[in-house]
């Protein structure tokens, strides 16, 4: 029964990791398409390039934070045995996941402001916050990071 559910579980991670694959490269694909083919628009002057530009980028961001999900999905819970050995191999997954997380949200901040700069400035509460809270989470690791490798220590 073990075997069965290994196998199910191992397959439904595959899966999950082949779809966020191909979602995030078609996402890569159309940003790209999306960039190439404003290029002829007769409306570039106006600023609209520039924000076509800077979704692209955030969508292509997020695409790479979601191709390292897919990653250390295959790795950690497809190739690898599922249990984790020690305390800090428990830290080392934290850290890679947390610092997937914190890239995505401050790149996508930066992103924001910029868009807020170029249409309203009174737009800045929201990419702030997102600035702010990319910067609570290394932080927030950091704290993590001292007190675990100090129970390592101890153990």
């Amino acid at each position: 029964m073990k075997k069965l559910f290994d196998f199910i579980m191992t397959f439904s991670y595959s899966l999950a990791a082949l779809v966020l694959f191909g979602m995030a490269f078609t996402t890569i694909g159309w940003s790209v398409y999306e960039v190439f083919s404003e290029m002829d628009n007769d409306e570039l002057l106006n600023g609209e390039f520039v924000s076509i530009m800077l979704q692209s980028v955030g969508a292509i961001v997020i695409s790479v934070a979601i191709i390292d999900v897919a990653k250390y999905m295959v790795e950690e819970e497809v190739f690898r045995n599922k249990e984790l050995r020690s305390p800090r191999e428990a830290r080392q997954t934290i850290t890679k996941v947390i610092v997937i997380l914190s890239i995505a949200v401050g790149i996508e901040g930066l992103i924001f402001i910029f868009k807020a700069g170029i249409r309203d400035i009174t737009l800045l509460l929201y990419p702030t916050s997102m600035i702010i809270a990319a910067v609570v989470l290394i932080v927030g690791l950091g704290v993590y990071q001292k007190l675990s490798a100090s129970v390592e220590e101890k153990a």
